[in-house]
């Protein structure tokens, strides 16, 4: 197996030293919680379970099976949805939201381990059954990650590309052993991000189809009806066998779970407002600051919460989609990033509410924002440093801010100038390259806000000679085009935690940008990111592992994939009363499957 050099050496996870059985593990350090922990600090064990409650989302599904690559953006929610809850499907183990990354036993009652990490055994719980009744098995296992490999979309697909073999050990147990593929993180990805799903149930053969069959999981909750594109109602399975496992004390609180699909969030907030829906998570601070005048929020049948996470920004932004020649030369995508007016847009479009994000791991320890490269950083680049820009290398970068007139002169004036140095000049007041063309591309947007953004960003970029269409389209044909990388330019998020590992290799990694439906929007394929993003999942030191994330940091700011867009410091829930929730906020912030229904005595 692959040994990290003296570089690349991570944190230890707790009681690794021997394979005794754990009943959690962490990537970095030990489990807050002890052997003997009854429940989760974030949830209300003596919460009262019933009632119901009702999600609205935008968007349509004609599929209950959420793992080919037809259904990948069309399946119903619930089915495999760590924002709802896993409703019918389950993993091996279940993370903490009050730790970085940190799992605890699930499925699997307890695990088991070496200090390298060259294998992981899982002990199934003994009590773990399905829907139908029957148990939960060590061939269930070993099915799920084969099935998923051979006929299931990405990631799911790759899971096994870095175990050498799967085998059953006792009566509970299944253990992977791995290949030079696995790093630090392969266990926990392994232990919770691929459903275990019922050999007994599942036709091979039929697997990669899309269907309406009602599934049967292993999960708190059954599918009692759906309506494609429209509904889907859950109903809680009275006989769910892990009922009483700490990891699921306080979880899973409704006899009934439905969600609503619309086709635009103005109709779902409408609903939302008639009480047809219980929840709205507002984005927007315009909308949270003037939408919420009507009567059910003066009289306080309407609750406002607003949450302040414990974690990095994260990156939202227009993506440039390197895959087209036209954005190829960094410098072209430096220039039309500097184009873009936040203070004219911060201002006029959303009343000062936004702060710019100028780091993909902004307000952590983990940004390069702020933090020159020291020694470990210097040395686990090597020649790469020679590619980022010195403000960023030496920690002093920041965006420039303008005057906010939507027309900054002398911001515009260094966009032109690294235009210039690609090879394009203004002519007739058009931006054209050597042969006379115009510096013109099309911006795909899906909502209102997107579509305001990227007609601001339009104003600014004629001031220079550059043409941009915006093309807004629904959100069938956004997903479709979105997983074919059918676009020029595309609006994305990209969340950010504490413990970035292996869902950076599906965002930025050289594979990903060629497979379609992964979430290599940008389409990078660059050797130094995929070497750091090994780095960074090889790490045993924690100044390491800190190192190789702001060197990640550094790597795509200079690579100016994404032109920044901002952040608000809170997330914010609009809640009917009639939906209560805990006072303890967890790092990750809110958890909906924490809730409970508040008219249940």
């Amino acid at each position: 197996m692959r040994r990290p050099s003296a570089l690349l050496l991570v944190f230890l996870a707790a009681g690794a030293a021997s394979a005794e059985p754990l009943h959690g593990i962490a990537m970095h350090g030990q489990p807050a919680l002890s052997g003997d922990y009854t429940h989760f600090p974030y949830v209300n064990p003596n919460v009262k379970k019933g009632g119901r409650i009702t999600y609205g989302v935008v968007g349509t599904f004609d599929s209950l099976n959420a793992f080919n690559l037809k259904s990948i953006r069309t399946t119903a929610r619930g089915i495999w949805d760590p924002e709802f809850g896993n409703l019918i499907y389950e993993s091996l183990m279940t993370r903490s939201a009050d730790e970085p990354f940190t799992l605890y036993g699930f499925l699997a009652e307890s695990v088991e381990w070496d200090d390298d990490r060259t294998f992981v055994q899982f002990n199934l719980n003994p009590k773990a059954k399905w829907s139908d009744g029957q148990p939960v098995t060590q061939d269930d296992v070993i099915f799920s990650f084969e099935v998923l490999r051979d006929k299931g979309r990405i990631p799911f697909s790759q899971r096994l590309n870095s175990v050498e073999k799967m085998e059953k050990v006792g009566e509970y147990g299944v253990r992977f052993t791995f290949n030079d593929k696995a790093t630090r993180e392969t266990p926990l990805i392994l232990a919770t991000s691929t459903p275990i799903l019922p050999k007994h149930a599942i036709d091979v053969e039929t697997f990669e189809q899309s269907t309406l069959k009602p599934p049967i999981g292993s999960g708190p909750y059954r599918i009692k009806s759906v309506s494609p594109g429209e509904r889907i109602i859950y109903e809680r399975n009275p006989d769910y066998w892990g009922k009483g496992i700490p990891s699921k004390v306080g979880f899973d609180n409704y006899d009934q779970i439905a969600v609503e699909y619309f086709l635009q969030d103005n109709t779902l907030f409408e609903a939302f407002k008639k009480g047809a829906i219980d929840l709205y998570p507002d984005g927007s601070p315009t909308h949270w600051t003037r939408a919420y005048n009507f009567p059910a929020v003066s009289n306080g049948s309407i609750v406002k919460d607003a949450f302040q996470p414990r974690l990095p920004t994260g990156m939202l932004g227009f993506v440039f989609n390197v895959r087209r020649p036209l954005f190829a030369d960094v410098r072209v995508r430096a220039a039309l990033s500097l184009a873009f007016d936040f203070e004219w847009a911060n201002k006029n479009l959303f009343d000062g509410a936004y702060t710019r994000t100028e780091s993909f791991w902004q307000n952590s320890p983990l940004s390069a924002l702020g933090n020159p490269a020291d020694e470990r950083e210097l040395a686990l680049l090597g020649k790469a440093k020679d590619r980022i820009e010195p403000e960023i290398l030496n920690g002093t970068y920041r965006l420039p801010k303008t005057d906010g007139t939507g027309g900054d002169r002398k911001v515009l004036k260094k966009a032109v100038d690294l235009l210039a140095e690609a090879g394009y000049t203004i002519r007739n007041r058009r931006m054209v390259d050597k042969k006379g063309r115009q510096l013109a591309f099309e911006v795909m947007t899906q909502t209102q806000d997107q579509e305001k953004l990227a007609i601001a960003y339009q104003r600014s970029l004629r001031l220079i000679g550059v043409s941009m269409t915006i093309r807004t389209v629904d959100d069938s044909q956004y997903q479709s085009r979105s997983g074919t990388f059918d676009y020029d330019m595309i609006v994305k998020s990209y969340p950010s935690s504490l413990s970035p590992g292996i869902e950076q290799v599906g965002r930025w990694g050289s594979a990903a940008s060629k497979a379609q439906g992964s979430f290599n929007f940008a389409g990078t394929a660059d050797a130094d990111l995929d070497r750091i993003m090994d780095a960074m999942r090889l790490a045993r030191d924690g100044q390491d592992f800190q190192a190789s994330v702001r060197a990640f940091d550094r790597l795509l700011l200079s690579g100016h994939y994404v032109v920044p867009l901002y952040h608000v410091p809170q997330k914010w829930v609009a809640r009917w009363k009639r939906i209560d929730r805990p006072q303890t906020l967890p790092l990750y912030g809110h958890q909906f499957s924490t809730w409970w229904d508040a008219r249940v005595q």
